[in-house]
């Protein structure tokens, strides 16, 4: 059972989440764009994934993970990359490329942002006028939005840098949160607060229609505006057909209020909406009243700011019963992309994994039905599998004898000892390759008590619910 009084120490925490990053658990099978656009629309009203950007520096792309992941002990359901612009990033774009991989694999969906150096200068700058935070004249930009021009190619051939490492997304089989040109309806960057068919709206149709006709596939093209002049987002919209996800960044409020989430939900069409940015994480009380959101991303170092957020914020926000971690969700295998829910047993019981650890080997149990804690959140996936925390059901060394444990462990393609069928006549839970049933230890219901698996009877110890 995992709930915030339960956790352990931020020491111990932190050891176990590296462990996790360098072993991912290879929960996610290769998904298409429309597997993952299809996650999103079922989620959608019910459950928000939790996210985490990590930026500076992308030789540590898992900076922020880290730090998230010692304040809950949970890994967030969604990762957040830059390709950024400075020199020393940009040669280490490869390393967080890698590191994208590793996380689908792991089980969190990829979040790809780009905050690009102008046209007018070369592939690397800085954070400032003539990078970054620069501005193009009226003359250059109409340049800029007209095919064939010297900045217009200037233009593809920047967007081309990116194209071989979103090649090699593609072909690991991770579709990308794709969301260029963000922010759009603000000034602040060279790209942005240019309202109309040929402003910043047409730069970002020019970006969908140079990474389409490359043949990139895997892309799932998010929109993205500020929380500013909310009114006038439509003069910003693309059309439909550029967009399958329609994004929020909240900074000049702590959280979006109703008329943004309206005006959000307005211009989506009935797309996902998402809070692609936020200083502050979304709190239960948020999500409850604006059910809509796809999912959030706290920027990087605005976790543990102060004023935005404290260690009890955001272990809340990661508890709460409308977020899910990862672990507690699949993208692929039809209904299993819905909320993970609770198997229940012998006096209402409920299967836990101990003191919610992680690692491998950690004992499955019974114990007290809590109201939200991911220890208890399982999800079936299409394989057989039975999944929490990241990790999958498991007899003990597979072996083939009553009064073998279970624990759980990293999920192996094809694993027989991972590998479980229901019998909804008799409500048991069988390990085909074992012929044997999910058993309480001792037909025992006290919190504490062990799984194991046993000669399959008609006992009240032998007998599951599962999720709806």
């Amino acid at each position: 059972m995992r709930t915030p009084q339960r956790l352990a120490s931020a020491a111990v925490l932190a050891l176990i989440c590296v462990a996790a990053l360098i072993s991912p658990a290879h929960a996610f099978p290769a998904a298409s764009r429309a597997d993952l656009i299809n996650f999103l629309a079922r989620i959608s009203g019910t459950s928000t994934l939790s996210g985490q950007h990590n930026r500076e520096p992308n030789s540590d792309p898992t900076r922020y993970t880290r730090v998230a992941q010692g304040i809950t002990g949970q890994t967030p359901g969604l990762w957040g990359g830059d390709f950024l612009f400075a020199s020393a990033d940009v040669a280490s774009r490869q390393t967080m490329v890698n590191e994208a991989i590793r996380q689908w694999q792991g089980g969190s969906v990829v979040s790809l942002t780009w905050h690009m150096c102008p046209p007018t200068t070369g592939p690397t700058c800085g954070w400032n006028s003539s990078g970054v935070l620069g501005h193009l004249s009226d003359t250059q930009w109409s340049q800029l939005v007209t095919n064939g021009t010297a900045l217009n190619n200037a233009y593809k051939n920047r967007l081309a840098e990116a194209l071989p490492y979103l090649r090699q997304l593609q072909n690991a089989g991770v579709p990308v949160l794709w969301r260029p040109i963000h922010e759009m309806n603000d000034g602040w960057s060279w790209w942005g607060g240019r309202p109309g068919a040929n402003g910043s709206r047409r730069l970002y149709q020019i970006t969908y229609d140079y990474f389409t006709a490359q043949g990139l596939n895997n892309l799932v093209w998010v929109w993205n505006v500020k929380d500013v002049n909310m009114g006038s987002i439509g003069q910003y919209w693309p059309g439909g057909s550029y967009a399958d996800v329609a994004s929020l960044d909240v900074w000049v409020k702590m959280e979006p209020s109703s008329s943004d989430y309206q005006a959000m939900l307005n211009v989506a069409g009935g797309k996902p909406i998402a809070l692609a940015e936020v200083g502050r994480v979304a709190s239960p009380a948020l999500l409850n009243a604006q059910p809509r959101w796809t999912w959030f991303m706290v920027w990087a170092e605005w976790l543990t700011n102060p004023s935005y957020n404290n260690n009890a914020s955001v272990q809340a926000s990661y508890f709460g019963p409308r977020v899910l971690n990862r672990g507690e969700f699949t993208i692929t295998g039809g209904g299993s992309g819905s909320p993970a829910g609770k198997i229940r047993g012998i006096g209402g019981k409920c299967v836990d994994v101990a003191a919610a650890n992680p690692a491998n080997g950690t004992q499955v149990q019974l114990y007290t039905c809590d109201a939200g804690g991911t220890a208890q959140s399982w999800t079936a996936g299409a394989d057989g599998t039975l999944r929490a925390l990241g990790k999958c059901l498991d007899v003990r060394d597979g072996v083939n004898a009553d009064g073998t444990r279970t624990q759980i462990w990293d999920c192996a393609a094809g694993s027989p000892n991972q590998r479980w069928t229901y019998d909804a006549a008799t409500q048991r839970l069988v390990n085909p390759a074992t012929g044997r049933c999910l058993d309480a230890t001792g037909q025992s219901s006290a919190d504490g008590t062990p799984l194991q698996i046993w000669t399959c009877t008609t006992n009240a110890n032998q007998k599951w619910t599962l999720p709806a």
